[in-house]
């Protein structure tokens, strides 16, 4: 028994373009793409009327554990690194390992209902490390999301906390499997010494996994690894032999152009996450040099892709730099790809079935040419009809059919009420 998607339009990103084909699913791939698939008498047919079969969207950058941070006051502070101490370690250091696993459920499911159907989770709990990423995997398989994960080494806590963050990346990379893979994670370069950059080398000979590592948020990184280290974060990842193409490195907002040259001549992915940079006001990332193997993260925000999409490229215009969108969401499903080892966002034979029906109706024609401006000016979460991730449907006729949303808002408000509580109570 297979699938069969008949007269809808398939969206590719990168060349561009919108072709009304039909597809075949079977088992979690597809098998079949024509202009007519004739159905088998046990196939679901799904008559799709000219919708828009999209790729999944991929967040190459996302921190599950915020997602029951959303409606803490934000306190005033003066700088980034007071940002850090009175907010996010605050609240870090405030889960448990169920808030880790129910925080990991609504936000896969948000990310889901938004058209996010990978996400690469960078996570860190310091009081709740052993066995916080197969509590995360728990939670996003229940809604059906694809997980790449790691967890953020860092020396912050001192020799056991590092270690254990190390123990933690390591054994889940080993074990992950299906819809998850593993990465090992490095905190920002200021808060990992030498001793932890050389175990952060360790895990990655061991598990042949790629670095996942937040860099130059802020110019507090580069100054604090200066008067910590003797180094930018950049130089001691080249010195250390880390970068490489199966690295990736979120923000690089604030880099010289020197340090930016030689982390691009490694391969390694570039992750632009505009919305956490405007909203935790550390500037504009020059994302037009980001070269080309620069894609999207949304980071702490909601894993809505498509508003990334759409303020990454609004703020490159304002800069004067207009980026290329349609590269950035596809060198995702190339990230995507090349930690899964198989096809995942092209909608051809023997990719991934991951893909989104749009209920989009342009009021404008639509084709290849034009694709990237109905992306930016037209697209968005709302028009998300049906998910489908591994060749089963997630979501249909807008409603998640693994999870109750009211079940998994309840448990999200009961335990983000305890995490609150927590850090209340300092």
């Amino acid at each position: 028994m297979g699938t069969v998607l008949k007269g809808g339009h398939v969206v590719e990103l990168e060349p561009a373009l919108v072709e009304r084909v039909d597809l075949r699913i079977e088992g979690e791939r597809i098998v079949a793409r024509a202009p007519d698939i004739t159905p088998r008498p046990d196939d679901e047919v799904v008559a799709l009327s000219g919708k828009l079969i999209f790729p999944g969207l991929v967040s190459a950058h996302h921190r599950l554990h915020t997602s029951l941070a959303r409606g803490l006051s934000e306190p005033r502070v003066d700088s980034y690194q007071e940002a850090l101490e009175n907010g996010r370690w605050r609240y870090e250091a405030a889960l448990d390992g169920d808030a880790v696993q129910v925080a990991a459920c609504a936000g896969g499911l948000e990310a889901l209902q938004c058209g996010t159907t990978t996400l690469f989770d960078f996570h860190s709990s310091p009081k709740a490390i052993a066995g916080s990423l197969v509590r995360v995997a728990r939670g996003l398989h229940e809604v059906g999301v694809r997980g790449v994960l790691s967890y953020a080494v860092t020396d912050r806590k001192g020799a056991v906390g590092r270690e254990e963050g190390l123990e933690e990346t390591v054994g889940f990379s080993r074990k992950a499997k299906g819809r998850f893979r593993g990465q090992v994670g490095a905190a920002s370069l200021f808060t990992v010494g030498p001793e932890a950059l050389e175990g952060i080398k360790e895990a990655l000979a061991t598990t042949g996994s790629g670095l996942h590592v937040p860099v130059a948020e802020d110019p507090l990184d580069e100054k604090l690894s200066m008067e910590r280290h003797g180094a930018s974060p950049v130089t001691r990842l080249m010195e250390a032999g880390l970068l490489s193409p199966k690295s990736q490195l979120a923000h690089v907002g604030h880099l010289a152009w020197a340090d930016l040259a030689q982390l691009l001549a490694t391969g390694t992915w570039v992750v632009h996450t505009p919305r956490s940079n405007q909203q935790l006001e550390v500037g504009y990332a020059p994302a037009l040099k980001f070269g080309a193997r620069a894609t999207l993260g949304t980071d702490g925000m909601a894993a809505d892709v498509f508003a990334e999409a759409q303020a990454a490229y609004l703020r490159s215009r304002e800069a004067g730099q207009p980026i290329d969108v349609l590269r950035y969401l596809a060198n995702g499903h190339r990230l995507a790809s090349q930690s899964f080892d198989f096809p995942v966002g092209p909608l051809r034979e023997g990719a991934a079935a991951d893909l989104l029906l749009l209920d989009y109706l342009p009021p404008t024609p639509l084709n290849a040419g034009n694709l990237a401006w109905h992306v930016v000016y037209g697209l968005g979460s709302r028009h998300v009809e049906a998910v489908m991730v591994e060749g089963t449907w997630r979501i249909w006729a807008r409603r998640p059919l693994s999870v109750s949303p009211s079940v998994v808002a309840d448990q999200a408000r009961e335990a983000a009420t305890a995490v609150w509580a927590r850090m209340s109570q300092g």
